[in-house]
């Protein structure tokens, strides 16, 4: 009987703390969704909060647009003012030369990102409006758990 409780125990403990890695993030603009992927099969879907004039694609620096196209995690940041954030590589080589054409600055710095500590009580409640200036942002608590399971190098699209 001790044998059987301790090993209910282990199981429980590791299932807790068990995620699968996600080997494409995809965010559908419109449905202001975004969802971790393996294999085809949806793992995990969030709702998102995008950049505050979302429609449409990014073209410059300070338009307030989240970025669309193909996009991979190109690092982290642990200390970011909105609690975590992974680097996703915009501007891509299709970016910068649109950006060239229309002689405006691409911008950079499109993270996926929780709260910062001033509105992170708002929580879930965050999605209600797009807020940030062409990131993707979601709860904190939904950062731990995407921060575990997208490692660098991940492929994201990001669409309309």
């Amino acid at each position: 009987m001790l044998l059987f409780s301790v090993l209910i125990f282990i199981f429980s403990f590791n299932n807790a703390f068990a995620y699968e890695t996600a080997d494409l993030v995809i965010v559908i603009k419109s449905k202001r969704v975004m969802f971790l992927m393996k294999e085809g099969k949806i793992l995990k879907a969030y709702r998102v909060a995008l950049g505050k004039n979302p429609s449409g694609r990014k073209t410059s620096q300070g338009d307030g647009k989240t970025p669309e196209g193909r996009y991979y995690i190109v690092g982290r940041n642990p200390n970011s003012s909105f609690y975590k954030a992974l680097k996703i590589s915009y501007p891509n080589e299709k970016d910068i030369e649109q950006a060239a054409r229309l002689k405006v600055n691409p911008g950079g710095g499109i993270m996926i990102h929780g709260l910062s500590k001033k509105v992170e009580y708002l929580g879930k409640y965050h999605i209600i409006d797009d807020w940030t200036e062409g990131c993707i942002a979601v709860t904190n608590e939904e950062m731990d758990e995407i921060w575990r399971m997208v490692p660098d190098g991940t492929t994201i699209e990001i669409l309309p």
